[in-house]
């Protein structure tokens, strides 16, 4: 009964920007447990090179920030595959530059990818979602959705955002028998942070703001993503879990 609980077998899951990264490994993860996935991202050759990493997986090109080009993606997709069961909004930017420097257009660049785009699709798969009454829709956040750090302001905003996103179309939608709930990942070795990771000092001080000692690997956000797309967690909703080593636990 436990096992069966986890199993995503006969269920189809769309990873927004899962060409790499903490995207990739969670669309790993749940085609491990059973689900037949599909990715996501806007360079055909970079998610083509995904995609053969990855047996059985399908791919769907489009740009997240786009909302009529979401709505086409995922009605073709629909339409083309079958249902999307199970909905990961992963897709994400990071621009680095002291808030008051910071340029207006790169400001709505960050919060086009890392907010807007979460409603775009969202509300694209989840209408569809509410018609079947049921579904799952997991929301990337961060530990930036509950703390601050320099240079990264409209981060901060928009995965401060996602979080209460999270909460919204729980409040909306779970009476149509949607589970809407966010994962928050704490430091990962990806391409994303990629700078942080080979700056020396920063690497130190991650070891050591980390009860755990040290960095995540990106393998180690499948077993919360699997739970949150899983019958296992029928009555979680509006949720964040916050998979970080310890970091928001402690001052």
């Amino acid at each position: 009964m436990s096992t069966r609980l986890f199993d995503l077998t006969g269920r189809r899951a769309l990873i927004t920007g899962s060409s790499q990264g903490i995207g990739f490994a969670l669309a790993e993860g749940l085609a491990a447990a059973g689900a037949a996935v599909v990715l996501n991202g806007r360079d055909a050759e970079r998610l083509e090179a995904a995609r053969g990493r990855l047996p059985g997986a399908a791919t769907a090109i489009f740009d997240v920030t786009d909302p009529a080009a979401s709505e086409a993606a995922i009605a073709t997709l629909e339409a083309e595959e079958g249902p999307i069961d199970i909905l990961v909004n992963n897709a994400g930017i990071q621009r680095r530059a002291p808030l008051h420097e910071f340029p207006v257009e790169t400001w709505r660049e960050v919060m086009a990818t890392n907010l807007d785009a979460v409603f775009f699709v969202g509300q694209a798969v989840a209408k569809r979602m509410i018609e079947r009454k049921r579904g799952k829709i997991i929301n990337i956040c961060s530990l930036m959705s509950e703390a601050g750090r320099q240079t990264v302001a409209p981060y901060t905003a928009a995965k401060g955002a996602v979080k209460q996103l999270t909460k919204g179309m729980c409040a909306d939608w779970a009476r149509f028998g949607l589970q809407i709930n966010g994962i928050g990942p704490g430091y990962f070795a990806t391409p994303l942070n990629k700078a942080l990771v080979e700056d020396p000092d920063f690497n130190a001080w991650v070891e050591k703001r980390t009860p755990a000692g040290r960095w995540g690997e990106v393998e180690e956000l499948q077993g919360a993503c699997i739970f949150l797309a899983s019958d296992a967690s029928s009555f979680v909703n509006g949720q964040i879990i916050y998979v970080d080593g310890g970091m928001l636990a402690v001052l």
